[in-house]
């Protein structure tokens, strides 16, 4: 199997904590270059369900042959409606690398980074007409801040704000320069790949809606779960680690746990090693 792009993070870490067994059906959320599905249907497995919403990863998923694979090209928010469509209630595993893979980042003409200079696109699924540049152009500068706040925790965010929306005209079309020149006066030059990465992170989380995605799509894994079944899921920043972590310690986003009339913890996971940050 020669895949386009297939450097899995944290796979022997991956395949460990999965615990995969030949009888077994799994889900990979995140399918990407297809690294972690292919180890896992090297190891055996019964089926293996597949989502990814970019066009990119579909074509990669063309490369894989084996009847025990379904690629669904979706948002993994919608993983039950699918799964039930393939007649499958239960999963034995699922796994989700989160964020952006290295390929999105590495293709300069998607907007994902600073590192090039092109439009300022960021969306994962090229089907979806509303792009970064949406934002940028059409968002009040309220509504600019705490986008940048929320979803970059810049202290800069109203600042920032304010300067895009001073350098912005009608109808301009935003590259990733003009971007990171509007930003640059506003942290400081010890930060400034941090903080000019938590812009373009804080951009990508809004036009992709990530985070109502996640939630969506972890409030449907208590359910999904076969009795013993493993959740593994990769992390890159902290309003992620945040919920997945809730959700593994209290069985919902919150992290509020409830309890049964005798005051038994109604707790549907149990950690399985330390967790780590990805």
């Amino acid at each position: 199997m020669s895949l386009s792009y297939h450097n899995p993070v944290m796979l022997a870490e991956c395949m460990e904590l999965l615990d995969i067994r030949p009888d077994g059906v799994y889900a990979d959320l995140t399918f990407g270059g297809g690294g972690h599905t292919s180890e896992m249907l090297r190891r055996g497995v019964k089926h293996l369900y597949a989502f990814d919403q970019d066009a990119d990863a579909e074509r990669n998923a063309q490369e894989i042959t084996s009847k025990n694979f379904t690629f669904v090209r979706s948002n993994f928010r919608y993983l039950t409606n699918w799964l039930h469509y393939y007649g499958v209630t239960h999963v034995d595993g699922i796994l989700a690398d989160l964020g952006v893979s290295s390929h999105q980042f590495d293709e300069s003409s998607r907007g994902f980074s600073f590192r090039g200079d092109a439009l300022v696109d960021m969306r994962m699924n090229q089907q979806q007409t509303f792009s970064a540049n949406d934002i940028l152009n059409t968002y009040s500068e309220e509504q600019l801040a705490d986008t940048l706040y929320l979803y970059g925790e810049l202290k800069q965010a109203r600042r920032i704000a304010a300067a895009i929306a001073k350098a912005r005209t009608p109808g301009k079309l935003w590259t990733t320069n003009d971007l990171s020149n509007v930003v640059n006066p506003f942290i400081g030059r010890d930060r400034e790949k941090k903080d000019l990465a938590r812009v373009f992170q804080a951009l990508r989380i809004e036009v992709n809606g990530e985070m109502d995605a996640l939630r969506d799509m972890l409030c449907q894994t208590t359910e999904l779960l076969s009795p013993g079944g493993r959740l593994v899921i990769m992390t890159y920043h902290s309003l992620e680690d945040r919920m997945v972590k809730n959700v593994m310690k209290s069985g919902n986003v919150d992290g509020i746990v409830s309890s049964d009339f005798y005051g038994n913890r109604n707790v549907p996971f149990r950690m399985i090693g330390k967790p780590t940050v990805a």
